[in-house]
């Protein structure tokens, strides 16, 4: 999870599965082995998900910091989140988002994932003001909701498949099952109600 969490910044998801496939063929899955590849190595292999080169030096300097904690990954689940979210926001490349996809994801930790799709559905919903803040978003998901990462991730999901399916850049209003109370949505384009 660690290693999607980085190779989905500004690619689809369908490119992040080649790539993490061709990654787990070359036996680079496993902490340090990344490392121990190279970049050039790395970034061959993960080319589909774009910005490889980019993306290369990411993963490398992830692993590096896995490696660091030692060869388990069980601190990733028993150490207190906040912290981790520091160590993980100190490490080249990774910011908030990615941060808290690894703590939700990869550590079972309840905290709450707000990506592009979040801030865009909010803004049309008239539940936030522009401009998106994550730390605003995400505290308002985490204070209407219990802290169950199970939910968080259901959560996230249901708004990624919104955010894909219904509510990009040129949404598609009329697949949209939250129209009713949509207010990007000109009351003459569909009934409402």
């Amino acid at each position: 999870m660690c290693v999607g969490a980085i190779l989905t910044q500004a690619t689809a998801w369908r490119n992040v599965e080649i790539a993490i496939a061709r990654l787990k063929d070359n036996n680079l899955l496993s902490p340090g082995s990344l490392v121990a590849a190279g970049e050039e190595v790395v970034a061959e292999l993960i080319r589909p998900s774009g910005y490889y080169r980019q993306k290369a030096k990411r993963l490398i300097a992830l692993d590096r910091y896995i490696l660091s904690r030692g060869s388990s990954m069980d601190w990733l689940k028993e150490e207190d989140p906040q912290r981790l979210r520091q160590e993980l926001l100190a490490v080249h490349g990774i910011g908030p988002e990615t941060a808290d996809s690894i703590l939700l994801y990869a550590g079972g930790h309840p905290v709450f994932v707000v990506d592009s799709y979040t801030g865009r559905i909010l803004l049309r919903l008239g539940l936030i003001d522009p401009p998106p803040d994550y730390h605003r978003i995400q505290q308002m998901f985490m204070d209407e909701l219990p802290k169950d990462p199970a939910l968080y991730q259901e959560y996230h999901a249901l708004i990624v498949a919104l955010g894909k399916g219904a509510c990009n850049p040129k949404p598609k209003c009329g697949l949209c099952p939250l129209g009713d109370i949509c207010r990007a949505l000109p009351e003459s384009t569909f009934p409402r109600g």
